[in-house]
């Protein structure tokens, strides 16, 4: 779920802007979750270390998004890493500060229960997904999900979000090109056809 632009003045008004380079870590997992971040440019990547080193990606998040909202429910350590994937610009807020702004905006305060709802969907869906999709409904439903007419992910991206190799989603993304229903250029693609899509999951 993106926040609009017309919300941003909650966060930079009682926030830090913070800039961070590719590859940049900005909070690794068990450390203590007292800020919110809104990203104002540029894209990051949410993903979990165990401990063997393996890393899982869970999300990739661009302009708009919101994370670290878990620190809202409880005060306990992130549960994942974050870093940045290009040049990323973000607002840190601390959470003291904040809260007197959504009391005072129905608006905030309404966009911040859907965040946290929007969540707790997204990873039920992923669970969905991780057992009961074959690695095209994966790549189906992850197109789907995405709600801007461009989407800016690339091969190697998609397979770290659904968990396939790169090889097997290249092969199904030209796949879907050669029936109609996507186009693709340069770490951009468009749905052409969502019903069509769709019906990759639902057969």
């Amino acid at each position: 779920m993106e926040i609009s632009e017309n919300l941003f003045h909650y966060f930079t008004s009682t926030g830090t802007k913070m800039h961070y380079q590719p590859g940049e870590i900005i909070y690794m997992q068990e450390e203590n979750s007292h800020q919110l971040y809104l990203i104002l440019a540029g894209r990051v990547r949410i993903f979990l270390v165990s401990k063997d080193g393996h890393e899982i990606t869970f999300d990739i998040l661009g302009k708009g998004r919101i994370f670290g909202e878990s620190s809202f429910l409880q005060n306990t350590n992130r549960p994942v890493c974050v870093s940045a994937i290009e040049k990323t610009q973000l607002v840190c807020c601390q959470l003291e500060t904040l809260y007197p702004l959504i009391l005072e905006s129905k608006e905030l305060t309404l966009t911040i229960m859907q965040l946290l709802s929007s969540t707790n969907d997204y990873l039920t869906n992923l669970i969905k997904k991780a057992y009961f999709y074959d690695r095209h409904e994966k790549i189906a439903a992850f197109l789907l999900e995405q709600k801007q007419p461009v989407i800016p992910f690339t091969h190697e991206e998609i397979a770290l979000l659904t968990g396939l190799s790169r090889v097997t989603v290249t092969k199904i993304m030209n796949d879907f090109a050669n029936r109609g229903l996507l186009k693709q250029a340069y770490r951009k693609i468009v749905i052409i056809d969502r019903k069509g899509l769709a019906a990759c999951i639902d057969q």
